[in-house]
């Protein structure tokens, strides 16, 4: 059975008219200093037969370490990685502008070999991209997932 992530992408019409996304930049030595698809959606492991939004919700509090905004979240999809691993991504347009990021941290060996464990961030950096600035930063695995949302706005408009 795959392992299961769900996670929220939140988007919002920014100040010149166009489409940005929240993001968050992945902690630890292994993503430290990489920009270029380097970054995530703020997401989690959850188990199965827990409902994946829920998860979801839980998952973005612990990355960023404020709640979500209140919204209207939709489901855009599963999305599978080249790891195997699904995602089931929420999406929801918000106004989202926390004081500051504080992640929750994962152990590791760091440097490798040394037999040190250290604490470090799940994430270390979240913000607003543009659509464009999201398609360099975000994992190329988590692509899809901004497809599905613009997908998703096109049919919005359309009912429009």
């Amino acid at each position: 059975m795959p392992v299961r992530s769900a996670g929220i992408l939140l988007y919002r019409h920014g100040a010149a008219g166009g489409l940005e996304l929240w993001i968050a930049h992945m902690g630890g030595p292994f993503w430290a200093g990489k920009k270029a698809h380097s970054w995530s959606l703020p997401k989690g492991e959850y188990q199965a037969g827990e409902d994946p939004l829920a998860a979801a919700l839980r998952e973005f509090t612990e990355e960023i370490g404020t709640p979500p905004p209140a919204a209207d979240y939709v489901l855009l999809g599963e999305f599978r990685q080249p790891s195997g691993k699904l995602i089931t991504a929420f999406t929801a347009e918000a106004e989202f502008a926390p004081a500051q990021i504080s992640s929750n941290t994962f152990p590791l060996e760091w440097p490798r070999g040394s037999g040190t464990i250290q604490d470090f961030p799940e994430i270390d950096d979240a913000r607003w991209v543009t659509e464009a600035d999201a398609r360099g930063k975000l994992v190329k695995g988590q692509l899809p997932i901004v497809d599905a949302l613009l997908q998703h706005l096109l049919q919005q408009q359309d009912r429009l």
